[in-house]
């Protein structure tokens, strides 16, 4: 293989952000005490813990869940991983340990680790690669142990690991079956344990995993190989498409391959992907998949927004994918997209107490549905709120993994400087090429609040710099004042050049007026319809905001008046629109109307991500425009 590609960013070594208030440390306190336990909790009612268990007894037994919930424990054990890093947790670090010692017990002498397969009673190991998620499972086993290597600790987890890959790199690296999983994910895992083993056989296997998808490995099935992302090598592939959370696995490793191999050509056709993609089959907050029946992307602008499927975990995905993307290529649209995507697709799933959750993120409810029952496991999409579990439970322990390790998401580095992708309050820091060591601290009320001040806790030398994103929608409005005065920033950038001594206060502004936005007029499910954006967030409006008896349905926008900024949200001028029922839904256009009944009101639009946690209520993002 080629050397490793030149990236234009670093990832941060793990504890070089710390969220220190606002927003975001909230966000992650709900998840070190609620969301993480709420997941362990129900892991083990459901039987997924059970399930090793069982396996490591040796006899046939009744296993719980479908075939890849071992999966499930795996991004728990990585969430917990991580906020024992963060948080030296001892509590936290003993029930980890607990459930990894259960999880290793399960671990057959060849280093096969699986609780569906190759038992007493049950299939053969490998002999159902389409749908039985072995090698996915494996990936997010790989994924937790290299959360624990990066934080400095080795374990009977992480040993584990590294006997499963030497296993699944004698039964499927070169000389060996030539397969691939029908769920992509075990080439994420073993890139993320080569970077922290640095073990070139894990990064071969990847590479092939990679290069095989694509090639007619997998069986047929009733959606078809595109289903897998098996239909077109993935260097050929023009767009995203398929089941959406393999397709963005899939691409979120092949930059990591890409990068670590030095497979530019790789990279540029992610690139092209991405970019189509992100223009024709995303929804307006960020979300993928439209379509319910096989949770996967649909055609160029089919995105209907009250059948969009916008899985939380395609969302995560997309984050991770658009991550990779900004580290190979320093491109800031790439941050844009995680900020969007991170704060309208995944901050949607869970509820405000972080015990219940969205499988699938719906951008139109046209019915106020009904509360889910907290004991009861749910269906993946269903017209109910959020619910406590669901039988594919895919989607909560994402959201845990992905908030305990938030931060690196915030910031990166490079041999003269530090560039911010997000703001809130926190501290980040990196090494300089020199030696030197730069750290900054950010203070803001962000993504609420439009001022974001940057203060110099080292001098900045000379030569080096800190970069900040400008928002996409600053619109040109964005300032900085270096101590001199607000002055205007041209561009995407606001760069920070040195020297300056420790002490120094950067202020910048990021005007946040809520504002119209229209879509494409391909994407005929929204044409003529308008939504309400402010700052970073994307808006809807709920019925329980409406003055009484009103519907969402019954709503046209007045866009000739401006939305108005409220502490919470935007003040919107609305028609309420009340129709007679007619006999049959259509009419002549040279006819005469239905008369209705419509007067003014102002309703109050508030962040998408925060919908539904008031009790059974409609909700719209698109609305009519009058």
């Amino acid at each position: 293989m080629a050397g490793r590609l030149h990236a234009a960013l670093d990832a941060l070594p793990p504890g070089s952000v710390a969220l220190e208030g606002g927003f975001w440390a909230r966000l992650q306190d709900l998840n070190h005490t609620d969301i993480i336990d709420h997941c362990a909790t129900w892991a083990e009612r459901m039987g997924w813990i059970a399930n090793f268990d069982a396996a490591a007894a040796g006899s046939a037994f009744d296993r719980a869940g479908i075939e890849f919930v071992d999966s499930d424990v795996y991004k728990l054990l990585e969430a917990m991983a991580h906020e024992v890093a963060r948080t030296g947790d001892e509590q936290l670090e003993q029930r980890y340990a607990d459930i990894a010692d259960r999880v290793v017990a399960a671990q057959e002498a060849d280093g096969y680790l699986h609780t569906a397969f190759g038992r007493p009673g049950q299939r053969p190991r490998y002999s159902d690669l389409e749908w039985g998620h072995e090698l996915y499972c494996f990936g997010h086993l790989f994924q937790a142990a290299a959360a624990r290597l990066r934080s400095g600790r080795e374990d009977r987890l992480t040993a584990a690991a590294l006997r499963l890959a030497d296993h699944l790199h004698a039964t499927f690296g070169p000389g060996g079956r030539a397969a691939v999983c029908g769920h992509p994910e075990v080439e994420l895992g073993l890139v993320d344990l080569y970077r922290a083993t640095g073990r070139d056989q894990d990064l071969e296997l990847a590479r092939l995993f990679v290069d095989r998808r694509g090639r007619g490995l997998l069986g047929p099935i009733e959606f078809g190989p595109a289903y897998f992302q098996d239909d077109v090598p993935v260097r050929e592939a023009e767009v995203l498409r398929g089941h959406a959370v393999r397709a963005l696995y899939l691409a979120a490793a092949a930059v990591d391959v890409a990068v670590e191999t030095g497979d530019e050509a790789l990279l540029h056709a992610v690139e092209a992907q991405w970019k189509r993609t992100m223009a024709r089959r995303t929804y307006l907050t960020g979300g993928m998949g439209s379509r319910h029946q096989d949770e996967s992307f649909g055609e160029d602008y089919e995105l209907p927004p009250d059948r969009a499927y916008a899985e939380t975990c395609a969302a995560i995905a997309s984050v991770m994918l658009a991550r990779r993307l900004l580290l190979a290529t320093g491109d800031p649209r790439y941050a844009d997209t995680i900020e969007r995507t991170l704060l309208n697709a995944v901050l949607c799933s869970p509820r405000e107490d972080g015990r219940a959750f969205f499988y699938a993120n719906t951008l139109h409810q046209r019915t106020a549905g009904a509360l889910a029952d907290e004991s009861v496991a749910s269906s993946r999409a269903h017209g109910l709120l959020r619910s406590p579990w669901f039988d594919v439970s895919c989607c909560p322990t994402n959201v845990a993994r992905t908030v305990a390790n938030v931060g690196e998401l915030f910031a990166t580095g490079d041999e003269s400087g530090l560039q911010l992708h997000l703001y809130g309050d926190f501290s980040a820091g990196t090494t300089l090429a020199n030696g030197d060591r730069l750290e900054v601290r950010v203070r803001s009320g962000y993504p609420n609040a439009e001022r974001v001040e940057v203060e110099l806790l080292t001098p900045l030398p000379a030569a080096s710099r800190i970069d900040l994103r400008v928002p996409p929608w600053t619109d040109g409005r964005a300032t900085v004042d270096l101590g001199t005065g607000a002055e205007p920033v041209p561009g995407r950038q606001i760069r920070v050049a040195g020297p300056l001594p420790a002490g120094t206060h950067v202020v910048a502004r990021f005007p946040m007026r809520p504002r119209f936005v229209a879509a494409d007029d391909r994407i005929d499910a929204v044409r003529g319809q308008v939504a309400v954006e402010k700052g970073p967030f994307v808006l809807a409006v709920e019925d329980v905001d409406l003055p009484s008896g009103a519907h969402v349905a019954d709503l046209e926008i007045d866009t000739s008046t401006p939305p108005l900024a409220t502490p919470d949200g935007a003040d919107v001028r609305v028609l309420i629109r009340r129709r007679p029922d007619s006999p049959w839904p259509y009419r002549d256009l040279t006819g005469a109307e239905l008369r209705d009944e419509s007067h003014e009101a102002v309703v109050g639009y508030r962040p998408y991500y925060r919908w539904g946690n008031r009790g059974p209520t409609t909700m719209r993002v698109w609305t009519p425009r009058h």
